[in-house]
């Protein structure tokens, strides 16, 4: 039972279980860069609806896609943050994106999910798979696209509160702490031509530990905040420009023991976030499909971390990240059955980072800047089937030119009234081009015996991806979605830990591209309407990896992972959700071949709407407590252990 995700077969979008109405299919965006219907897009599309992240309470972006079957969340290495692979393929494969627009990655190559909170989101749409023609570099293993909510004329909003505790487990020591604390309102209001929004966010949460009297947090002590506004301009039916300025804010707090024989030694991590986001854009929609866009975005992340031991300073590292990207593209009128589409993307971005003063980037400031066309043709050959292809050319200041196509057909098998069918499949070519801190950073932890120096001589990397799946839908009742993928990466990115050298005790190593790989397997999604009032999910994934050069299996890739959910409305006020997932055992390490064993976690959530706008809701996450063993290097289970909340939702105005 797949949890809070629809693939093809869109049930996010059903009627309420005491509606017997039909509704139509979402739309989306992500697959082909224009609207289409869910069950019309040619491209495979899994979307997080917004009545999904209402039932579930989601306070981030992380937490919005626990439950999209195939797709894993691993903490970033050294932050309080989680990154996402797709179909085996690691973060730094995965472009995410807000609107169609960059987000600037939080560690220079990862974007933490955590850092983006949910006040104006509609929904989420996720394309595994090579999307690098639609979408160029970092597109090589999927897109995960986050769509903001439309703002109508009138007023209209919502204000959200709720706390939390994690039991025993609050610093405090004491079970019944509000040690987590969260608060969010949106307002929305403006006229047929003028529009605005306002909305901020703020979530406070003091960690986790397993013993309150000790030094180390098992769970960072986290403060984040979020405040943004919006305006738009309807000179016309057919004309819409907007601005859109946000600040998000963050505050972390690290503490650990580091093992100085014979003793631990508390250490601690201060680490201030800022991310200044402006973004702007222009629409207009002519006859007969015509349609221009222009959109861009300037974002700016400064990271200030403050490392001490003993509570004596260590070493205070900044952080600077600049990312310009600017995006425009004419849908033309349809021309005998074929839709094309032509655009221009312009990138760039840099990065400044230093330690005590001194840079961390060798040569001192790194900067990349990408000029890229992009055209697409959708071909209709008739009712039953259509055809898409897409090329993206990219000239990139370091790396020159690189060139992207892709190929998806769909054949609509049955179209009836109650039964329907589709197959797709897709041939994508990715690439990749290497990060700043790949190519620049000096890792530097000669204090620990080593340290990782960037290799200004990269080569991108490229993968081919295949995917090939079927879809069978009860209209209403029962969807089964099956898709089979097969994706090789060459000139793979890695630490080349086999030519390491030794300089006065230090070991040195370096980032290669070192080998090739592969990652296949199958995804199946099915939803079941049991009966009314009651809808059950299941999502499974099986996952194979393997070095082509060596033969040995991927490490952090767990073979197998299970999605369920299940929601009961019990009354036409009350709702129950439970949300179960298992992944298998994972490698951790090929020398030693330690692997992260299996785990299990079931989250619960009850709805009761005390009137049409407002609801009471409380939830408990891992309900059964499973949690890491954190005297096992190699265990990468659940970090946190249960943790129970309490809150309350309410929707004012004309809420859409």
């Amino acid at each position: 039972m797949a949890l809070g995700c629809v693939a093809a077969p869109a049930w996010a979008d059903e009627p309420a279980p005491f509606d017997t109405a039909s509704t139509l299919a979402p739309v989306v965006v992500t697959g082909t860069r224009t609207e289409k219907t869910l069950d019309e897009t040619p491209i495979r599309t899994e979307v997080v609806d917004r009545a999904e992240i209402e039932r579930t309470h989601a306070r981030t972006l992380k937490q919005a896609l626990e439950d999209v079957p195939g797709l894993q969340l691993t903490e970033v290495h050294g932050k309080s943050g989680y990154e996402v692979s797709l179909q085996g393929l690691t973060s730094d494969q995965v472009l995410v994106l807000i609107d169609g627009l960059p987000i600037t990655a939080s560690t220079g190559s990862t974007v933490d999910l955590s850092q983006y909170l949910l006040t104006e989101i509609d929904h989420i749409e996720i394309v595994k798979g090579a999307t690098s023609a639609q979408y160029g570099s970092s597109a090589m293993g999927g897109v995960i696209n986050v769509i903001t909510r439309t703002i109508q004329p009138g007023f209209s909003g919502e204000a959200v509160l709720d706390v939390g505790t994690h039991g025993a487990q609050n610093p405090s020591g004491r079970s019944f702490d509000a040690a987590s604390r969260h608060a969010r309102v949106r307002l929305d209001g403006g006229t047929e031509q003028w529009r605005y929004r306002l909305t901020g966010d703020v979530l406070h949460d003091a960690g986790f530990t397993v013993d309150p009297a000790a030094w180390p947090r098992q769970g960072d002590a986290v403060r984040r905040g979020q405040l943004g506004a919006r305006l738009e301009w309807l000179p016309s039916s057919a004309t819409r420009l907007w601005v859109d300025a946000s600040r998000y804010q963050e505050d972390d707090t690290q503490r650990f023991n580091y093992f100085a024989p014979p003793r631990n030694v508390p250490q601690s991590k201060d680490e201030a976030i800022a991310r200044d986001r402006i973004t702007w854009g222009a629409r207009w929609s002519g006859e007969r499909g015509l349609r221009a866009e222009v959109k861009g975005v300037s974002e700016r992340y400064d990271s200030d971390s403050d490392t001490y031991s003993n509570a004596v300073l260590q070493q205070a590292r900044q952080a600077r990240q600049r990312t310009d990207h600017v995006t425009a593209q004419v849908d033309l009128p349809a021309w005998y059955r074929q839709l094309w589409q032509f655009g221009l993307d312009l990138h760039r971005e840099s990065l400044d980072q230093s330690a005590g003063g001194a840079s961390e980037l060798v040569g001192g400031n790194a900067r990349r800047t990408s000029h890229e066309l992009f055209a697409q043709n959708d071909i209709l050959f008739d009712d039953t089937w259509e055809l898409l292809l897409g090329l993206r050319g990219q000239r990139d200041s370091d790396f020159g030119m690189h060139f992207a196509p892709k190929a998806s057909l769909r054949a609509k098998l049955l179209d009836g009234p109650d039964w329907s069918s589709s197959l797709r499949a897709s041939f994508g070519r990715g690439y990749r081009v290497p990060n700043l801190k790949e190519r620049y950073y000096l890792f530097d932890h000669s204090a620990l015996g080593y340290m990782v120096i960037g290799n200004p001589n990269l080569k991108p990397e490229s993968s081919n991806s295949f995917q090939l799946g079927a879809q069978i839908a009860l209209k209403n009742r029962f969807t089964l979605d099956v898709n089979l993928f097969d994706n090789r990466v060459s000139d793979l990115i890695q630490i080349d830990e086999a030519h390491a050298t030794s300089v006065a005790g230090i070991t040195h190593f370096t980032y290669e591209n070192i080998s090739r790989a592969r990652t296949r397997g199958l995804e199946a999604l099915a939803t079941w309407r049991a009966r009314p009032g009651l809808d059950l999910r299941a999502g499974y994934t099986l996952t194979q990896t393997r070095n082509l050069d060596t033969g040995a299996e991927l490490t952090r890739r767990p073979r197998q992972s299970v999605r369920l959910g299940a929601d009961w409305q019990a009354s036409e006020a009350s709702t129950l959700s439970l949300r179960a997932r298992y992944q298998s055992s994972e490698l951790v390490d090929t020398a030693t071949r330690g692997r992260s064993p299996a785990w299990t976690t079931l989250d619960v959530v009850f709805n009761h709407k005390l009137g049409r706008a407002t609801t009471a809701f409380v939830g408990v996450n891992n309900l059964f407590n499973r949690q890491r063993s954190f005297s096992n290097a190699n265990d990468f289970g659940p970090l946190a252990g249960r943790f129970i909340y309490a809150g309350i939702r309410h929707e004012f105005g004309a809420t859409p």
